[in-house]
């Protein structure tokens, strides 16, 4: 009875083994957008990042492995330890099988900590410091729409070329604000330039005045915004009160997007010089995405907005192709499938978990250039990705040998 009873549980056993990845498509796929709802960056992000995810699944068909898909949201109050506390709950909890937007480089990297300890998958579309596929990358994080490195390259470079070469930084005072004006400063210094100072300002401030006098005592030619969001907004509008550009200083918003031009007006965002990776007006297939998040929202998707969508269709179709939900064989195929989409033509994503893409230089219009609401960019270039992103030799990413 006993070598019975043992072939009995060692078939039980095998069954089991043998149906591992079937018994884990029983649960319904579920995503999870972490997202900043209500300060700085929800004009970015935001609601609107909710509702690309949505516009992603419906796309898709809604629903995986003969199951509906799900969709969970919550507010990481852009805060690390409130980051880390929700990831955790939805990958140990809950399971999520990814989490997409994270709002701010802080609460990235709080929540990638979870993501290497539950070996899921998290895609990064908000924050932007390059150490996420840096010194800090993981083999389950991707990086979708831009970082420090990339805006600027791109931006101040081109700054600097037209004779822009004594900068100070107005800089949030948090791993976000540090990694641009690090960034930014390298492109300078390499330009020739001169990096003569900066400030640095609370996530969310109201006053922006103190730093704005530092800038203007320095007579450097350039003050980088290293900011984002309603702080970027904030700082223009105050500096022009200031009289900064008046006073023949001109302003660089390294990370800027096309929320911040409608929130300023034409009129006073007018020749800023900004990098984006999408604008709605680049082409057909770009419009028509835009044209539909526009229906739903009453206003033109970001960068970000847009890039959330292109993430979590790639994504979906990773899983569909791999047919497993398992992190391993949808990371390989969503690294190994290129990225085509309303976001992208071009799109590749590298081991480090960079997705590497064509940015964009653009010029703001003049009020009366601009022909129909949100018509607000000029295109100067378009800069290829393995221009305007780091190359992988260069990132200090453990993950490369």
């Amino acid at each position: 009875m006993r070598s019975i009873a043992t072939s009995l549980s060692a078939a039980g056993l095998l069954a089991a083994v043998l149906a591992g990845p079937a018994l884990a498509q029983q649960t319904p796929l579920k995503i999870g957008v972490l997202t900043d709802f209500q300060s700085v960056y929800s004009d970015i992000g935001g609601a609107g990042n909710v509702e690309a995810t949505k516009m992603a699944i419906e796309e898709f068909g809604g629903s995986m492995f003969g199951k509906p898909i799900e969709l969970v949201t919550a507010d990481a109050l852009n805060k690390a330890d409130v980051a880390a506390t929700i990831t955790r709950k939805w990958y140990e909890a809950e399971n999520v099988d990814m989490i997409i937007d994270m709002p701010t480089s802080a609460t990235a990297l709080a929540g990638m900590e979870m993501s290497k300890q539950f070996e899921k998958i998290m895609i990064v579309t908000d924050a932007a410091s390059s150490d996420i596929t840096g010194k800090s990358c993981s083999p389950y994080t991707l990086h979708w729409t831009y970082d420090t490195y990339a805006n600027a390259h791109t931006v101040g470079s081109a700054i600097v070329k037209n004779g822009g070469d004594s900068w100070f930084f107005i800089t949030a005072d948090y791993v976000f604000g540090h990694s641009i004006e690090r960034d930014t400063g390298d492109v300078v210094r390499a330009a020739g330039g001169k990096v003569l100072g900066s400030a640095r300002h609370p996530l969310n401030t109201p006053d922006f005045s103190s730093f704005l006098l530092q800038a203007q005592s320095s007579k450097a030619k350039i003050v980088g915004l290293a900011n984002g969001g309603g702080d970027t907004i904030n700082a223009i509008k105050q500096a022009a009160e200031f009289g900064i550009v008046a006073g023949g200083q001109n302003l660089a918003g390294i990370v800027m997007f096309i929320s911040d031009i409608h929130s300023l007006g034409l009129k006073l965002a007018q020749g800023l010089i900004i990098t984006e990776a999408y604008y709605w007006d680049l082409n057909d297939r770009t419009r028509a995405f835009g044209k539909r998040f526009f229906e739903r929202m009453k206003r033109m998707p970001t960068m970000n907005q847009a890039a959330t969508y292109s993430a979590t269709l790639h994504y979906l179709n990773a899983v569909k192709a791999a047919g497993t939900k398992e992190t391993k064989p949808v990371l390989a195929k969503m690294r190994a499938t290129p990225v085509r989409d309303a976001f992208t033509d071009n799109g590749v994503v590298r081991e480090d978990g960079r997705m590497v893409h064509s940015m964009f230089l653009f010029e703001v219009k003049k009020p009366e250039e601009s022909k129909a609401p949100w018509d607000y960019y000029k295109v100067l270039a378009e800069v290829p990705g393995d221009q305007a992103f780091r190359p992988l030799k260069d990132g200090g990413c453990p993950l490369i040998k």
